[in-house]
């Protein structure tokens, strides 16, 4: 089985108006998603929700230069990264199949890149 990151980008507006209820709601879809994951014969290894964009820091690389650290994410954007699963599935397709499943506005799905002492360099 080949793991996979699903990344969970939504609005952040939501966060501005919603109610202990909404959140709670909000908490059984992925608990449901969580369910879902582990029926169709496939695992969620981790996962975690993110604060808002707005509690972010980047560290930028710079070659020659010490790295330079601003507050903020890395690029401005209408969804904003909240949060992520890393998953365990057959392949990729089944990767695909939960993530339509994941109560998120939109799901960035990409395998998880072996780094063990016997991984071998992408293709």
């Amino acid at each position: 089985m080949a793991q996979y990151m699903f990344l969970l980008f939504d609005s952040e507006e939501w966060y501005d108006n919603v109610t202990p209820e909404e959140w709670q709601q909000a908490m059984k879809l992925h608990g449901a998603f969580m369910e879902a994951v582990e029926k169709a014969g496939a695992q969620v290894l981790g996962g975690e929700a993110l604060e808002r964009s707005s509690t972010a820091s980047t560290v930028r690389q710079r070659e020659g230069a010490e790295p330079l650290v601003t507050d903020g994410p890395f690029i401005e954007t209408k969804e904003a990264l909240g949060g992520y699963y890393v998953i365990e599935a057959r392949d990729l397709d089944q990767a695909l199949e939960l993530a339509k499943l994941c109560p998120s506005g939109t799901v960035e799905v990409r395998p998880v890149m072996p780094t063990g002492a016997d991984a071998q360099p992408p293709a």
